[in-house]
């Protein structure tokens, strides 16, 4: 196999030319064969493997830079830099991660996992090279279409205009066929715009007319008009020229040699250049190109059929919103939704379907989708915005000034919240009780089962100020589903009372709580289980209810300990009841690695084992 020739970074130079075509087999063979066991970002992945290969034998790696959008796509990337051997660990526990990350190989620029970061990233990288340097590497962004939506991206680009020396935006669309006559016009126009002998012969020129006495100066102005006006209709990105970014392509990029060829002339333009990359997500393998949106992200899967193997997976809490969502809005026209490009993973492709009309998908720009909402909810309208916790950090200062300032009635459907599993600390939803807590008017329900988060999709349908309810990743609890106490705003839910000692629970720990309390009865202890249900406001009346038949507190969460729920529990009794001792079991302050939720319970202090043995100690 020739793949098998590519043990080290740089080994792909080696290659013959003619070689290219089964090289890219090869390795896309490999991809679904180890993704389809491990799960990961396959149809991505899938699609950038000859942009990738054109890199590394173009660039000088690692004193040239990429540096990949998001990094779902950087597979391939880790495959030609020496680590094809390691991929059976791929988003395992301390295995290979599916992200670039610094810590696992100096041929991973720069850290990644949310999307529009690249290209401010690389020209932060382009003007450290300059000062430090003198302009000795060539830095490249790889950003996709999709990102290119983010308003980081946008600023980026405005602020990379400005450079006066090379630096490569590579933009992979995998969305737009090519056109052959368009494609082979741009193809030729790129090919001499950024050929030297073209840069010279301009430059020349313009030195030569501006010589003529009187009137040098003005032909040269005529010309530029002109040959403006002559790209304003041939060619295709001319919003990246009029910003001063030259514009190659689009290119096939599933064609080794054409990528080979733009690249090499794309480091012959002395200011930044975007070249434009067409793509097919999940090329070469059948199924994902069927559904590249259900092979973005996947779980393990039979490679023959591209069937997952999870087929008969119980509802999730991300189908119970979905539901709860669409049932609602049938009966409240003012109801709306919106996400940022994530109509699938939100749940809310169903009510696209219902209520199209209604349905707002604003692209990867979830800044936007916040203040959008607001000026729905200005107006008159119900908004849900539906994003994954991780994400919607992006519109921290949105939610603060344009939603809670003025109290609007926008509803954050935030899934994803607490451990997510195997895309690790990029992707963790352990910070959105801290940040949504410490903003004034913002409210935050943590429904404790499936029963519970329906409820709490009816509650929000009406409510009349800024509300979060928040769910986690994948199966939604069924237990307890007798306990239905009707939910009141603020106040929590007291599920068994006794006395000595309470255990409150936030949402997905409400299962693990049960189990605690179960040790405890089984040695004779009285234990109080409370459902928190809502983390802001703080249910006070609650807590000084216990603070007379209890003298110890346990606060358990998926959150970090800072700024948490079990924080602010701990300041009120320090406060009003310096009797009562208050232990807390949350997420330490820290960022969380990949692997199982198992894994990564267990490493927080959080599964069964180690609290009971926490536990142990502390109630001494």
């Amino acid at each position: 196999m020739i793949l098998d020739r590519i043990q080290k970074p740089n080994d792909i130079k080696n290659i013959k030319p003619e070689e290219y075509e089964e090289l890219a087999r090869e390795i896309r063979r490999f991809l679904v064969d180890k993704v389809s066991k491990t799960g990961g970002h396959l149809a991505s992945n899938l699609g950038a493997v000859e942009l990738t290969m054109a890199l590394h034998i173009c660039l000088d790696l690692p004193k040239d830079k990429i540096v990949w959008d998001v990094g779902h796509q950087s597979y391939v990337h880790k495959i030609l830099t020496g680590r094809k051997d390691a991929f059976d660990t791929l988003r395992q526990y301390r295995g290979l991660s599916g992200f670039p990350k610094r810590r696992e190989s100096e041929y991973d620029t720069f850290n990644t996992g949310h999307s529009s970061t690249s290209i401010s990233a690389a020209l932060g990288l382009v003007v450290s090279d300059e000062l430090n340097n003198g302009n000795d590497s060539t830095v490249v962004a790889v950003i996709g279409d999709g990102a290119m939506t983010g308003g980081l991206a946008q600023e980026a680009i405005n602020n990379a205009s400005k450079l006066k020396r090379n630096f490569i935006i590579i933009l992979n669309d995998n969305n737009m066929s090519i056109s052959r006559n368009v494609g082979g016009l741009s193809t030729y126009l790129s090919n001499a715009r950024a050929g030297e002998t073209y840069i010279e012969l301009k430059s020349g020129v313009q030195r030569t007319l501006e010589k003529i006495p009187g009137a040098g100066e003005k032909i040269v102005r005529s010309i530029k008009r002109t040959k403006h006006s002559i790209k304003q209709l041939l060619v295709p990105g001319m919003l990246f020229e009029n910003m001063g970014i030259t514009y190659l392509g689009p290119v096939d990029g599933h064609n080794t040699t054409a990528l080979i060829r733009i690249i090499q002339e794309a480091k012959n333009i002395d200011h930044a250049v975007l070249i434009h990359v067409c793509t097919k997500k999940g090329k070469g393998y059948g199924p994902a190109m069927e559904n590249p949106s259900l092979f973005h992200g996947i779980g393990p899967f039979n490679p023959r059929t591209g069937l997952p193997n999870n087929m008969n997976a119980p509802q999730s809490y991300t189908d119970v919103f979905a539901e709860a969502i669409c049932r609602e809005a049938g009966k409240n026209d003012k109801i709306v939704a919106i996400t940022a490009a994530m109509e699938d993973g939100t749940g809310l492709a169903k009510f696209q379907e219902k209520f199209p009309k209604r349905f707002f998908d604003v692209g990867i720009a979830e800044s936007h989708a916040t203040t959008f909402a607001a000026g729905l909810a200005v107006g008159g309208l119900k908004p849900f915005v539906a994003i994954y916790s991780s994400f919607l950090q992006r519109a921290f200062d949105q939610i603060l000034h344009d939603v809670c300032i003025q109290s609007l009635p926008v509803v954050f459907c935030v899934d994803r919240a607490g451990l997510v599993g195997n895309d690790g600390e990029t992707h963790q939803g352990t910070f959105d009780i801290s940040y949504l807590s410490i903003i004034p008017n913002m409210n935050v329900l943590v429904p404790k089962n499936a029963w519970e988060l329906d409820a709490a999709i009816t509650f929000a349908a009406t409510f009349p100020a800024p509300l979060a309810i928040r769910y986690p990743r994948g199966k939604a609890y069924t237990g307890l589903s007798e306990f239905r106490e009707p939910i009141c705003f603020g106040k929590s839910e007291i599920i068994y009372k006794e006395r000595d000692i309470a255990i409150l629970a936030v949402g997905s720990m409400v299962e693990s709580a049960v189990k605690i309390r179960d040790e405890f009865k089984q040695k004779g202890k009285n234990v109080s289980l409370v459902n928190a249900r809502f983390v802001k406001p703080l249910d006070e009346e609650m807590l000084d209810q216990l603070a007379q038949t209890h003298s110890v507190i346990i606060t358990m969460e998926e959150n970090v300990i800072n700024g948490g729920y079990g924080m602010a529990v701990l300041r009120y009794y320090n406060t009003r009841h310096t009797n009562v001792k208050v232990i807390n079991f949350a997420v330490p302050n820290s960022y969380v690695e990949q692997g199982s939720r198992d894994d990564q319970l267990k490493e927080c202090g959080l599964d069964l084992e180690s609290i009971l043995k926490r536990l142990e100690t502390e109630l001494i």
